[in-house]
């Protein structure tokens, strides 16, 4: 059964606009190139109540959780969003509270900043909150956002670790479990601007049934039906398919050794793209069909 939920997933360095500049409101057309991409935007859009669905913005994975969730929350709000909130969640406890639990209950949308993913897993996972939006994202109109951390822990597998410099050597990309909303993909974030096409490679290699999903920066899609996936955003999203590979020599080479791959299939969508998870097709927007 296909969940009724939405996943907003975004590469990370979203131009959400600078709300730390005193002459903002004077400068906002200048700052906000954001809101002209759209991605913050679209997630009110495809949210169950609009402009008064209850957001909360989710701190866990940052180390600077008072800066980030309240420049978050002005983006939000100068979309037109109502009923923004700032969870910080910072210790497995916090994860347990009865309160927070009841505020994730009556979320509508929650979006996961960006930071350390471990953090997110190992704070999070396993716990009622952890378990109540998947049940939330199963059968309830909700969606769950993330960007950069945020996008990756969303994964049924998710990359921590790993040189991007490095990471066709073998052992050098490092996979464990993410929070699971989604099967069979492993998302990078950061991924054009950082190089690292290498590590999803590596990762798409080690199990070809996985498809490798590269979020650049002010990227991200959309999945609907837990299988129809939209670019969104102002740049790129590499798609690694491994299913299709003809050999490799990664079970033979030795740890730390570069590893050999024939014919593994790379897509490359950008904004309005749409990509079948179940058939594995893809199919570029065409203006004039629109």
């Amino acid at each position: 059964m296909n969940p009724k939920g939405k996943l907003i997933l975004i590469g990370g360095a979203v131009d959400k606009g600078s709300f730390t500049e005193k002459n903002f409101d004077k400068q906002v057309e200048k700052n906000l190139n954001f809101f002209e991409t759209g991605i913050l935007k679209r997630l009110i859009i495809e949210s169950k109540h609009k402009e008064n669905s209850h957001i909360e913005i989710i701190t866990t994975a940052s180390k600077i959780p008072k800066d980030v969730g309240p420049e978050y929350a002005k983006a939000m709000e100068y979309l037109g969003a109502k009923n923004v909130h700032v969870l910080h969640i910072e210790k497995r406890e916090e994860a347990l509270s009865e309160e927070n639990i009841e505020r994730i209950r009556k979320a509508d949308v929650v979006l996961f900043t960006g930071g350390d993913q471990l953090r997110l897993t190992s704070i999070l996972g396993g716990t009622p909150i952890h378990d109540l939006m998947l049940e939330k994202y199963a059968n309830e109109e909700f969606i769950f956002a993330g960007t950069s951390a945020g996008a990756a822990a969303a994964s049924n597998s998710m990359i921590y670790q790993g040189s991007s410099s490095e990471a066709l050597l073998k052992g050098e990309v490092k996979i464990t479990s993410g929070l699971g909303l989604i099967d069979h993909v492993v998302i990078d974030t950061h991924f054009v601007h950082r190089g690292r096409i290498g590590r999803l490679f590596q990762a798409v290699v080690s199990n070809p049934r996985t498809l490798g999903i590269g979020l650049g920066e002010d990227t991200g899609f959309l999945i609907t039906n837990g299988n129809s996936m939209e670019a969104i955003g102002s740049g790129l999203i590499i798609l690694v398919d491994g299913r299709h590979i003809k050999d490799t020599n990664l079970t033979q080479v030795e740890m730390g050794v570069p590893i050999s791959i024939k014919n593994l299939v790379v897509h490359v969508m950008s904004q309005f793209d749409h990509y079948d998870l179940e058939k594995h097709e893809m199919t570029i927007y065409d203006k004039q069909l629109a």
